[in-house]
């Protein structure tokens, strides 16, 4: 592991303690607060009485610290390359991220060394000066909950303009494209990034927005043989989800999805192969069949 465990959770939440502490500003109901917000509901029954207990040495009764400068946890040289290396990747930079004190940091790797598999090669142009600026109009506009003024190219429409209200950016990473998700009084939209060619801020969105469409859910078991749980959880990592354990080495899963994306979910989760059996809905096995009988088919007529 590239991040030693005193970058986790725990130390974390003792870490905040303890600099409310040396400030002379904790009380038991801020380190209460703190251990809730920065550890795990459990954490409670143990990191304040392991704080305030004489345990661990750091709190004394009235809750000031014998420490005293506030800790801190600095990054170890291979940690700073991890992290240049990820600031490199150009999706992350239109984040704009702020990157000080790496600057004569060398990466640990850079992207030109990383080959994608299964991901069509026409995906967004995130260098493109044109195209970082719309994405972060629409960045500013979601982190402000402002409107938006968009006009992009439809495959259907021609050029569409629209007044939205923003509601969320997925990514979609078979696509390699980032998409908006808003609402007009025209209805539900699902914009590619890389059509837009213009967007500007509204203070609200002149239309009334149109109700959210319901989202749709597939349930499937897993049998966890070489770290199939893992891998699941892992690709399917953006999607709301709530897993069970059956037994042993088996699990069920269910995702929650955006209606237009069940193609894309469907052959993602045939990928999985075997270790993967959908329980629900009837209607999403059908779909699961029916592009497997499509392909067999294909490769009958090969």
């Amino acid at each position: 592991m590239l991040f030693h465990e005193i970058y986790g959770s725990y130390y974390d939440a003792v870490a905040a303690v303890l600099r409310e502490a040396v400030e002379g500003s904790l009380t038991p109901r801020r380190l209460t607060e703190l251990v809730r917000r920065k550890a795990f509901n459990e954490s409670l029954l143990t990191i304040p009485d392991g704080l305030r207990g004489g345990q661990w040495r750091l709190l004394h009764a009235d809750l000031t610290t014998p420490i005293a400068q506030p800790p801190t946890m600095p990054l170890t040289l291979l940690q700073k390359r991890w992290l240049k290396a990820l600031l490199l990747d150009p999706r992350i930079r239109l984040f704009a991220p702020d990157a000080s004190g790496l600057e004569d940091v060398e990466p640990l790797f850079t992207p030109d060394m990383l080959v994608y598999y299964d991901r069509y090669s026409d995906g967004d142009d995130f260098a493109d000066p044109g195209y970082v600026a719309r994405f972060q109009t629409v960045l500013r506009a979601l982190r402000e909950r402002r409107g938006l003024y968009v006009c992009f190219d439809s495959p259907r429409r021609g050029e569409t303009r629209l007044a939205v209200r923003p509601q969320y950016l997925e990514y979609s990473e078979k696509d390699d494209r980032f998409r908006l998700v808003a609402l007009s009084g025209r209805g539900r939209w699902t914009i590619n990034l890389g059509r837009l060619t213009h967007c500007a801020l509204a203070e609200v969105s002149p239309e009334a927005p149109a109700r959210a469409a319901g989202r749709a859910s597939v349930s499937f078991e897993l049998t966890d043989t070489r770290k199939a749980l893992e891998r699941v959880l892992l690709h399917f990592s953006h999607l709301q989800k709530e897993t069970e354990r059956l037994d042993d080495d088996r699990y069920r899963v269910t995702l929650w999805y955006d209606p237009e994306d069940e193609t894309e979910l469907v052959i993602r989760v045939l990928s999985f192969g075997p270790v993967i059996r959908v329980t629900a809905p009837e209607r999403f096995v059908g779909l699961l069949r029916e592009r497997v009988l499509r392909q067999a088919a294909l490769s009958d007529g090969r």
